[in-house]
């Protein structure tokens, strides 16, 4: 805001002063709906959770072209070629019929990435709508829904899985998926309706509901963008929660060891007595590939929760200002440590 005086026309008038308003002072425009949403997502823009999707997205690719990559077919067969450590020619190995270990871990991939996210996508459609049609609203609609989220708590999904794949003589895929994410959302949608209690009486969402807005852009535009991270989290957790009982389920059999994934193949190696004669080339592989996939999703889970938590949000960024200065974190806490231990002394 600028200051500016008027010229006197007369000796006895008083000097008058014009307020001019600065541009950036003024009102802000509202923000659309898309430019919220792309604010929510700047919290995959730190180096947790880049590299978390980097390696996310290698295995992604993968799945896509693993008819490209593979060199061999999963299931070709080579008598000739039983057993045999990497080599040129196998670079993982082969199995006791000499199937090449590398293009069964490329394939087993597509099963891996299919389900995990197949069965992230089903929870996190059943959370947001359960989770925040209860929070949003109140008396006995949102204990009704919180009572059914309460109920799928505590419903066991290894039996209800067991039992499912018992009804199919080879369950596809999306069978799997939809048992995983029918199971797995309560626990989003629990959360969801408490941070969505909390919106409801903030102050743009009161304005909303006096312009008369109706309740499904409540929740879409005005609600919706601001529990993104959120979402984001439940999401990135249900991925790991189905990966890990998809390759524990066919590792222990009740998935058929027809359906390709990382689990089969250790089911594969345990049957034929791979971890005893110490043929690490067939269980290490797929092992190191469901480690990978889980440090890398835990990496944009910590993403998520450095942008979401303010003190690790500030830390973070008091962290990485400090490296760019060429300077280190904790050095200057023992230069801290020293200063207090030194005036103590004195």
């Amino acid at each position: 805001m600028t200051t500016t005086s008027s010229p006197r026309k007369s000796a006895g008038t008083p000097e008058t002063l014009l307020l001019r308003t600065s541009p950036q002072g003024g009102h802000r425009p509202e923000q659309s709906f898309w430019s919220k949403v792309v604010g929510a997502f700047a919290m995959f823009r730190n180096g947790k959770s880049i590299t978390g999707l980097a390696i996310l997205g290698f295995f992604v690719l993968v799945a896509i072209f693993a008819d490209l990559i593979a060199p061999y077919s999963p299931t070709k067969v080579n008598n000739a070629a039983r057993l045999q450590p990497p080599s040129a020619a196998h670079w993982l190995g082969t199995t006791h019929i000499g199937e090449d270990v590398l293009s069964q871990v490329i394939y087993g991939t597509r099963g891996v990435i299919v389900v995990g996210f197949l069965a992230a996508i089903i929870a996190t459609l059943i959370a947001i709508t359960v989770g925040v049609i209860a929070g949003y609203l109140s008396g006995w609609k949102s204990e009704a829904l919180s009572a059914l989220t309460n109920v799928f708590l505590v419903i066991p999904g290894l039996p209800l899985i067991i039992i499912v794949a018992s009804m199919f003589e080879d369950p596809p895929l999306v069978i799997i998926a939809a048992v995983l994410g029918i199971t797995g959302w309560a626990w989003g949608a629990r959360v969801l309706r408490a941070q969505t209690m909390s919106l409801r009486n903030r102050d743009f969402i009161q304005a909303a509901r006096a312009n008369g807005e109706p309740l499904s852009r409540i929740i879409t535009v005005e609600m919706l963008p601001n529990l993104m991270a959120l979402i984001a989290a439940s999401f990135v957790g249900t991925v790991t929660a189905a990966i890990l009982g998809l390759t524990t389920l066919s590792y222990i059999g009740v998935i058929p060891v027809t359906t390709y994934n990382w689990g089969t193949i250790l089911n594969w190696a345990s049957a034929q007595g791979a971890f005893g004669q110490n043929q690490w080339w067939w269980y290490m592989p797929p092992g190191l590939c469901i480690a990978a996939i889980g440090v890398a999703l835990s990496l944009i889970n910590f993403g998520i929760d450095e942008y979401v938590n303010p003190r690790l949000r500030s830390a973070g960024e008091r962290a990485r200002a400090m490296k760019k200065k060429g300077l280190d974190v904790n050095d200057a806490v023992t230069a801290v440590r020293t200063d207090l231990k030194n005036s103590g002394n004195d």
